[in-house]
């Protein structure tokens, strides 16, 4: 490109300076919400202390080897998508792991905010190594853990931006694996499907402790409300008998 003066030199940054005000362009879409993304991102309890969760392990640079191409992904280049499209998908993992469909297909619904075209994640990865991948937003160390002694355990987190399906399984079971953390007599004015995408969001410690009466936090209690925003259009995706 041209330089003042005329000389013409490459420059290393540009790249990473266009990524990165893309990234602020649909970031400010979300009206100043701070949460962090997906599976255990973001604070609970006003003044609970939450255990580590995925987003504290560091991240290593993803290998270079091909993940499974995930069939007919309905993602743009910009990374918008409607996830309805993947209800089949979502029936057959909530099947799988146990959990209420309509529960997994509204928390894509709320994970669905940021961009999720597979090279648009690998570059933010490289500048934010904590951050979430897939459509479901999972970090590296929910996935590890989740993965553990089931069918897709020798699959890797890395796959998760090019396979949607492996991203809805592993939040299914993420959520069957949160509900039997779930106190048997909650105390609080949630139900068990708010209270296991308050989980999702906050992390299974802040979970345990809205079930028993603790209010959470401005982020958590954004994340809720959309939920609650989400429920009827996610009801209705599941409920469809073909994609789209």
């Amino acid at each position: 490109m041209a330089e003042r003066g005329g000389q013409t030199r490459r420059r290393p940054w540009l790249w990473g300076a266009v990524l990165l005000v893309l990234l602020v362009a649909w970031a400010c879409g979300r009206s100043g919400d701070t949460s962090t993304d997906g599976t255990g991102g973001a604070t609970g309890a006003t003044g609970a202390t939450r255990k580590p969760d995925a987003s504290a392990h560091p991240s290593r640079t993803p290998t270079t080897s091909t993940p499974k191409p995930s069939p007919s992904s309905p993602t743009t280049p910009s990374g918008k998508y409607d996830p309805a499209a993947y209800a089949p998908q979502v029936r057959a993992r909530a099947a799988e792991a146990g959990v209420s469909p309509r529960l997994l297909m509204a928390i894509l619904y709320n994970e669905s905010y940021k961009p999720h075209d597979p090279a648009l994640e690998r570059a933010w990865q490289r500048y934010k190594p904590g951050a979430a991948f897939g459509i479901a937003n999972m970090h590296r160390a929910a996935f590890d853990e989740t993965k553990r002694g089931r069918a897709f355990a020798g699959r890797r987190w890395e796959e998760l931006p090019d396979d949607p399906d492996l991203a809805v399984r592993a939040a299914a079971w993420y959520l069957h694996d949160l509900a039997r953390q779930l106190p048997a007599h909650p105390s609080g004015p949630y139900d068990k499907d708010e209270l296991l995408a308050l989980g999702y969001n906050a992390g299974a410690g802040n979970m345990q402790a809205f079930a028993r009466g603790a209010t959470p936090g401005s982020q958590a209690a954004d994340y809720l409300s959309r939920l609650r925003s989400n429920w009827e259009k996610a009801g209705r995706a599941v409920a469809r008998t073909g994609r789209g």
